[in-house]
């Protein structure tokens, strides 16, 4: 006997294996309560120097990399520049409260795959996931 999984079109197909780096604590709860509802496993670290850390431990542990822009020690910026000297082969999405032209720039030349405004709420999120991991890795 087959289970079928249904989803909704704004909803990736598979649980993906998310690193999320934020320093604000409050977004890094609401972030792991929604995407963990939405079947995924999340990992939350409070700074890019600890996201690092995480990734670079096991490069094929996530699918993908949520890192916030402003954040102590290291910021996005610099993350994503140190994750692209590495063999990383997930998709980075960056959240950010506001970007100056430059700093967009800079994401853009690392390849970031999207930048997402905040606020972010968990329906925008599903609709970007869904477009990121479409649904040719549905799961039955």
């Amino acid at each position: 006997m087959s289970s079928v999984q249904v989803t909704t079109s704004s909803t990736p197909r598979r649980a993906l294996r998310i690193l999320y780096a934020d320093d604000v604590r409050e977004l890094r709860d609401v972030a792991r309560i929604s995407l963990s509802r939405d079947g995924h496993q999340i990992e939350c670290v409070e700074d890019g120097f600890q996201a690092l850390e995480r990734l670079t431990a096991d490069l094929n542990a996530f699918d993908l990399l949520i890192t916030d822009h402003h954040m102590p020690r290291m910021n996005g910026v610099q993350l994503v520049a140190r994750v692209r000297e590495t063999e990383f082969a997930g998709k980075i999405l960056v959240f950010c409260s506001e970007l100056n032209p430059i700093v967009g720039e800079a994401y853009r030349n690392l390849r970031v795959n999207q930048i997402i405004y905040k606020p972010v709420f968990p329906s925008d999120l599903r609709r970007v996931l869904s477009t990121l991991f479409p649904a040719e890795s549905a799961v039955a």
